[in-house]
């Protein structure tokens, strides 16, 4: 397909503009509906439309159908029923059971016909958990304005930058374009948010997040640390977060503000301010990436190491701005 094409370089351009003007008419006709009401858990104020899932899906299917090898079918397979079934349940609500159920059906389809064929059945049972989980995971971290669509601007576009020197063209287009879906999503969503991701974009998104984490990994362009590594800021939270929360015997799959980021903004950062600290987090994670990937042995223990104390620092600093919060009396900061 990319050899029809005068240029493959101006697909991400079109995914672009697909995205922001997917994104305006349903800001326009469909601004009333699909509503994320607040509640005791959220951390925006007034309801806003979670239906901008549906513009990045129509940005990225420009590069499904232009720049992607046949053969990834099942990806956008996988990716084109998650789309459908948590749109629907941003609708009408959804069993959680149901859910899981699909994004196990998806991730196994993904991982059985697609990425991975001599691991045995424990390797391909432990990629399929992986697969779902990047799913859960995308999904619950997306709840503070700007997060989640940084996360895949920046997560995709370091993807991109990962997959250019190793040769791989079509994972390179493939993941440029999400990031500029992504980017022209996230001027909608930046703070204070006119949309949301909804389920349909962020349990996709994380979907293709670990799909071409491992295409990328059986392709040879990268080892399984260069998409962990990009992703690690999304993927340390949110499993610290569940670990802490069933060490408290909380029930894990009920909505709650208990990661590190709604603890800041509720510590009275605000959106912005926690948005900016977590892009800055994220670069410095997708440029250990690339580092990773150009060098081997030793040096790679110590970018994972360097990479854990960050992370390590991370948290001992909110539970610091939490403490300063308490003691002022610090209101939730919605700026």
């Amino acid at each position: 397909m990319m050899a029809l094409l005068p240029s493959p370089y101006l697909v991400p351009v079109g995914s672009f503009l697909v995205t922001w003007v997917t994104v305006l008419l349903l800001l326009r006709w469909f601004s009333g509906r699909a509503l994320d009401h607040p509640n005791e858990r959220s951390l925006h104020q007034q309801p806003v439309p979670r239906t901008g899932g549906i513009g990045i899906a129509a940005g990225i299917a420009v590069s499904a159908l232009l720049v992607s090898p046949l053969e990834w079918w099942p990806l956008w397979v996988g990716a084109g029923v998650l789309v459908v079934v948590s749109f629907v349940d941003d609708l009408v609500g959804l069993p959680v059971g149901g859910r899981l159920v699909v994004h196990l059906l998806a991730a196994g389809g993904l991982v059985g016909w697609l990425v991975v064929h001599d691991l045995g059945w424990a390797g391909m049972a432990l990629a399929t958990l992986g697969v779902a989980w990047m799913v859960n995971l995308y999904n619950f971290m997306d709840g503070m304005d700007g997060l989640a669509g940084g996360m895949t601007l920046l997560g995709f576009g370091f993807l991109a930058m990962a997959a250019w020197p190793a040769g791989d063209h079509s994972l390179m287009l493939v993941s440029l374009s999400i990031a500029a879906a992504a980017g022209a999503f996230l001027w909608f969503n930046f703070h204070p948010a006119r949309i949301f991701l909804g389920d349909a974009g962020s349990t996709t998104l994380g979907f293709l997040a670990a799909g071409l984490g491992l295409i990328g990994w059986k392709n040879g362009s990268w080892s399984l640390g260069v998409p962990l590594l990009v992703f690690s800021p999304f993927i340390v939270d949110a499993s610290v977060t569940l670990a802490r929360r069933l060490l408290r015997g909380e029930k894990v799959w009920q909505a709650h503000r208990s990661h590190y980021y709604q603890r800041l903004v509720l510590a009275g950062w605000g959106h912005r301010k926690t948005a900016y600290v977590a892009y800055g987090l994220m670069m410095l994670c997708g440029l250990s990436a690339l580092v990773f990937q150009s060098t081997s042995g030793l040096v790679r223990f110590v970018i994972i190491g360097g990479v854990a104390a960050v992370f390590l620092v991370t948290g001992w600093l909110v539970m610091l701005v939490e403490r300063e919060a308490a003691r002022r009396g610090t209101v939730v900061g919605w700026s």
